[in-house]
């Protein structure tokens, strides 16, 4: 089990998946732990998540965790189908507690009301290709696959 949840292919596209969803999760997380980028920081989003959106504390605790140290894990390619894996109902409980009223397209001109989901169905397809492929090259998921 473990061996199969670590293990991945020598190849570029595992690498571009990661990467490209680690960096694009990763300052979003900033924003919420660390307030980074204009964020809040934890307390301001735990504040806000349990406040505002009506979210128990421990799913508050685990977004801000899974998108700033999930998406390093993501980077450094430790667990990455595991992450990818929890990414998914991720973007898809952003999409519907935040976006989907506001329709499918970003609000690329701002005559919107707020911004639309089709950003996170892509990160969602990405958060599956990972799953299926793997981390790629200079991956650690490489090297624990390789140790078990």
């Amino acid at each position: 089990m473990m061996r199969t949840l670590f293990a991945t292919r020598n190849d570029w596209t595992g690498l571009v998946l990661r990467l490209t969803l680690g960096l694009i999760i990763f300052p979003h997380g900033a924003q919420k732990l660390l307030g980074w980028f204009g964020g809040y920081g934890f307390t301001g989003t735990m504040q806000y998540f349990t406040d505002n959106v009506h979210l128990p504390w421990i799913i508050g605790f685990l977004v801000i965790l899974l998108e700033s140290v999930g998406a390093l894990l993501l980077i450094a390619g430790l667990g990455s189908r595991l992450i990818a894996g929890l990414m998914v109902p991720l973007l898809i409980g952003i999409i519907v507690t935040a976006h989907l009223e506001s329709g499918f397209f970003m609000n690329w001109f701002g005559n919107q009301k707020g911004e639309g989901y089709e950003y996170f169905l892509l990160a969602i397809g990405i958060a599956l290709a990972v799953m299926i492929n793997g981390a790629g090259k200079y991956s650690l998921d490489r090297l624990v696959a390789k140790l078990s």
